[in-house]
Formats: C-alpha cells, sequence, structure tokens
C-alpha cells in the first residue's frame, strides 16, 4: 500500500524550499528544522534547570539527587 502524501507547509517559503529540495535530491528544509529545533531546545534547557532548582526545596533537591546517584551505581551492585 502506497504511503500517504504529507500535508505541505502553509509558508510559502518552506513550500517552495521542500520543492527545490524534492527536485534537486537534497534536505536543507530538514537541516533548517534540526537547527531551529536545537537552538530552541537549548534555549529552553538554560532556562529550565536553574527554575526548577530555586522551585524545589533543599530536601527535595536532596532526594531527587540520592536517587539518581542510586540508579547511577545500581549495574555496579548487580555485577558482584
Amino acid at each position: 500500500m502506497p504511503k500517504r502524501s504529507s500535508k505541505p507547509p502553509d509558508d510559502e517559503n518552506l513550500a517552495a524550499l521542500d520543492a527545490v529540495a524534492r527536485l534537486t535530491g537534497t534536505s536543507k528544509a530538514d537541516e533548517l528544522r534540526s537547527q531551529a529545533a536545537a537552538i530552541l531546545g537549548s534555549m529552553g534547557g538554560k532556562k529550565g534547570g536553574p527554575a526548577r532548582a530555586k522551585a524545589l526545596s533543599k530536601g527535595r533537591r536532596s532526594a531527587i539527587a540520592k536517587a539518581a546517584a542510586k540508579a547511577r551505581w545500581k549495574w555496579k551492585r548487580k555485577r558482584k
């Protein structure tokens, strides 16, 4: 059964870029989307960690850190 075709982008510039990419066999649209996603993701990560740490109490941060350390060292205990 053939795959369904995807909807064209709403933006005319992206539609043109997709058309050129299909005709030439290159994939610049995916590269641009990946770069944009990486930039947005890093911006959120830079803000999210400190904001979460500020919102948590000292005891809760400590409990999370202990659970993370326990999970990291769990495999070494199983080996012995």
